[in-house]
C-alpha cells in the first residue's frame, strides 16, 4: 500500500511517500481502506519532533490521527463492523505502530472507530474525530448547561468551531474571538462575534455584562488573561492549550468511542457542519503540513487518499 512516512524529525520535507506491507489486524481490530485523512497541528508537531525519545524506535512513522474510510474486514471482537461500512476514526494510538491515517490502509482498534455521518463527505467526515472530540469533551469538562454563556477564544478554528456549535446545541449562548474575516462565519453558526485585541473586555462585557459563565481557549497566546475581567464570580475555564490560567482544565482529546458516536450524531442531526478549506492528494502531505503550518486557509485541511 501506499503512505507517507517521516523516519527522522524535521520540517515538511522529511515526508515521502513509500510503499508499506498492509498493516496486521488482531482480534479487536479493523482493517478500513482510507478514503481521506485528517491534517492536525499535532501531525507537525510529531514531525518535528514533539515526541522525541518515544517515537525514534518506530520509525518509518506514518503520520495522521483522523481517518475516514470503508471496512475491509473486522476481526471476530469487533462484531459492531463489517466489510462495506462507512467509518470515521481517531486513530492516534496507531501512529506509534507505523500505522497512522496518511495511507492507503489503516488497523483500528475497534473503539476508536464510529459510523461516518450520512450527510457528511469524505473530506468533512476525515476533519471530524480529533476537533470533534476535542470540542465535545470540552464543552463537557466546562458543563456547559443551556442558558449559560461561553466564550470561545478562537471560535472560528477547526476545535473552536466544533464546540461552538456543541455548546449552541445544548442551548448555551456562544460569544467568539475571531478575526473580522470569519465573523460572519461564527454568526452563520448561531454566535456572536467580537474582534481580538484593545477593548476586547469591553466588546465582551457590552454582550453579557453580567459576565460569561465560561470561557474556553483554543487559541492560546495568553488569551485567559482577560477572564477576570470579562467572567461571572464563579467563571469556568478550561484550555486546549495548555494551561495560563488559574484554576484552568486542560483538555486533551481522548479516545472514547461513545463520545465520536456523540459527535456523529450531532453532525447527522444538522447541528454539527465541518467547514473543509484545502484538500491535497497524498502525494502533496508536505504542502497540506506547510498550508496549516502558514495559517492562512479557514477551515481543516485534508489528504484525498481512495
Amino acid at each position: 500500500m501506499r503512505a507517507v512516512v517521516h523516519d527522522r524529525f524535521g520540517g515538511p520535507e522529511v515526508l515521502r511517500v513509500t510503499e508499506l506491507d498492509e498493516p496486521r489486524t488482531h482480534v479487536d481490530s479493523v482493517l478500513v481502506r482510507v478514503r481521506a485523512a485528517g491534517v492536525n497541528p499535532a501531525d507537525l508537531a510529531i514531525r518535528a519532533g514533539a515526541l522525541a525519545g518515544s517515537v525514534e524506535s518506530y520509525f518509518p512513522v506514518v503520520p495522521g490521527w483522523d481517518v475516514a474510510g470503508v471496512v475491509v474486514r473486522a476481526g471476530p471482537g469487533a462484531p459492531e463492523f463489517a466489510p462495506g461500512d462507512e467509518v470515521v476514526g481517531y486513530v492516534r494510538g496507531e501512529v506509534a505502530h507505523r500505522n497512522g491515517g496518511y495511507a492507503e490502509l489503516v488497523a483500528a482498534d475497534v473503539r476508536a472507530l464510529a459510523r461516518k455521518p450520512r450527510n457528511a463527505d469524505w473530506r468533512q467526515a476525515a476533519a471530524l474525530p480529533l476537533s470533534g472530540l476535542t470540542g465535545y469533551q470540552a464543552v463537557d469538562r466546562l458543563g456547559v448547561a443551556a442558558g449559560e454563556v461561553l466564550l470561545v477564544h478562537g471560535a472560528a478554528g477547526g476545535t473552536g468551531s466544533m464546540a461552538t456549535q456543541i455548546a449552541l446545541a445544548r442551548g448555551a449562548r456562544v460569544i467568539g474571538t475571531a478575526a473580522p474575516a470569519n465573523h460572519d462565519y461564527l454568526r452563520s453558526l448561531g454566535a456572536e462575534p467580537v474582534r481580538y485585541g484593545d477593548g476586547l473586555v469591553e466588546r465582551v462585557r457590552a454582550l453579557a455584562p453580567r459576565g460569561v459563565d465560561a470561557v474556553l481557549d483554543v487559541a492560546g497566546r495568553d488569551a485567559l488573561a482577560t477572564t477576570p475581567a470579562v467572567g461571572a464570580p464563579e467563571v469556568r475555564t478550561a484550555t486546549v492549550v495548555g494551561a495560563s490560567y488559574p484554576g484552568t482544565q486542560a483538555v486533551f482529546a481522548r479516545l472514547d468511542q461513545a463520545d465520536l458516536a456523540a459527535v456523529v450524531a450531532l453532525v447527522e442531526a444538522g447541528q454539527l457542519t465541518v467547514r473543509v478549506a484545502a484538500s491535497y492528494p497524498l502525494e502533496r502531505a508536505a504542502d497540506a503540513h506547510r498550508a496549516l503550518a502558514a495559517g492562512s486557509v479557514a477551515g481543516k485541511i485534508v489528504l484525498d487518499i481512495g
